[in-house]
């Protein structure tokens, strides 16, 4: 989610909330990307001072309400709020991602199996808001969020007791976004049960997979119109042949005749078992699917408290020699001193080559690789001598030490021409 950057008139801080940027708006207000004293990013809610009236504290206080009394893995937790403050406003838990609107509009409809698994992930949700004793009353696309941990719900400002027929709002007066809203909320039915929601909910998904909703219409009495009229059957086009019965159920007109939200959940599953997946990789997909297509807004918060850059990261150190391989084992049966100058370094003659009993030169082949379970051998004589086994072209890889009589015939030559050497320039040395 993008945040853009503040205006002028716009607040620095609320509450102890230090205000980075803008990342919502609507008629009553504007939504901010908020940090916390102790860095915790929020979306913090804002009413416009042109609307501040008794009414609209007394609905702000409401949602604040709700907000304190519900929870949930799928609703952006409460942090603090203010009904009272000369610009009322509320911190919520900030979901880094798009709306599922936004979404739609910038890459198209989802998948039949993530938009099954939206739909198993938000009628659970609702579920849930229910047996706490609440409606929602305005699911839209816009109000589910995708974020890095899959969806959330958010803005219970039209939120209501379901055991209270009480309400803020004058007879005859609906609320809500009409694109979504069930029959009998735009027909003004009070008290609202929770089909209400259900319906709402069938809007969203049917939006998710086909990126129009049930009605469309040219103005707003029209839609109001194809909603409440009776005979008037849901557009479904588009649709994926395995959700048109929950949809068309979901959008029924009359709400006895819509399915209670654990159905709607076990029609979606089903739904996701039948493409031979389970409930949890179908959520794992939505996710990664969703979480890949949108740019982190906490860019901002990051941007503002960039330090000096980092210095630049030390070079690697340069990888190992590699072990010799057989040319310079062949060497082994050469020595060459360094180069004395002409008049004082005088000719060393080599000792022969050590022979088999036959009379034959010993060369250094590559030995055959010792059993599994063989350990390398080393001279009772000679305990120092640990020089590491010289891997051939077909043993190197097995990461064992080189052993047999060859190399040890080969170490003895060495070592005694080096004795040599060291003899010599021992008697011309000049200290």
């Amino acid at each position: 989610m993008n945040a853009a950057p503040l205006s002028p008139e716009d607040p620095a801080e609320l509450g102890g909330f230090e205000l980075l940027g803008r990342i919502g708006h609507g008629g009553m207000g504007q939504v901010y990307l908020g940090e916390s004293p102790g860095g915790e990013p929020a979306a913090v809610k804002v009413v416009k001072s042109s609307v501040v009236d008794s009414e609209t504290r007394l609905r702000f206080a409401q949602e604040i309400e709700v907000l304190k009394t519900i929870w949930g893995p799928r609703i952006a937790a409460f942090l603090d709020a203010d009904a009272d403050a000369d610009q009322p406003w509320l911190a919520t838990e900030y979901i880094d991602g798009p709306d599922l609107r936004k979404h739609v509009q910038s890459h198209g409809p989802l998948p039949t199996v993530l938009t099954a698994s939206l739909g198993a992930t938000l009628a659970e949700a609702l579920a849930g808001v229910h047996k706490q004793g609440l409606l929602h009353r305005d699911l839209k696309p816009a109000n589910i969020l995708l974020g890095p941990n899959g969806p959330k719900i958010i803005d219970f400002g039209l939120a209501v007791f379901t055991e209270s027929s009480a309400s803020l709002t004058a007879p005859n007066t609906v609320l809500g976004t009409p694109t979504c809203m069930a029959p009998e909320q735009a027909n003004g039915v009070k008290p609202l049960t929770a089909p209400v929601d259900v319906y709402a909910l069938g809007a969203v998904l049917l939006y998710a997979a086909t990126g129009h909703y049930p009605f469309q219409a040219d103005n707003i009495h029209a839609l109001f119109h194809l909603i409440t009229t009776a005979d008037t059957q849901p557009d479904l086009t588009g649709a994926p042949q395995e959700l048109v019965p929950l949809l068309g159920s979901m959008l029924s007109y009359d709400p006895r005749q819509r399915p209670a939200l654990p159905e709607v959940v076990q029609a979606c599953r089903a739904v996701i078992e039948s493409q031979g997946l389970k409930i949890a990789q179908a959520r794992r997909r939505l996710t990664t699917h969703t979480s890949a297509t949108h740019t982190s807004a906490t860019t901002v918060r990051d941007t503002a408290y960039a330090g000096p850059p980092a210095p630049p990261a030390p070079a690697a150190p340069a990888p190992p020699a590699a072990p010799p391989g057989p040319a310079l084992l062949a060497d082994l049966t050469t020595v060459t001193a360094p180069q004395p100058e002409p008049s004082t370094a005088p000719t060393v003659p080599l000792p022969p080559l050590p022979q088999d009993g036959a009379g034959h030169t010993t060369t250094v082949e590559a030995d055959p690789a010792p059993e599994p379970d063989a350990q390398p051998r080393r001279t009772a004589s000679d305990p120092y001598d640990r020089q590491p086994a010289l891997p051939s072209a077909t043993t190197a890889h097995r990461g064992r030490r080189r052993t047999g009589p060859g190399q040890l015939r080969t170490s003895l030559h060495a070592r005694r021409v080096a004795e040599q050497l060291r003899e010599v320039y021992a008697q011309n040395a000049k200290f």
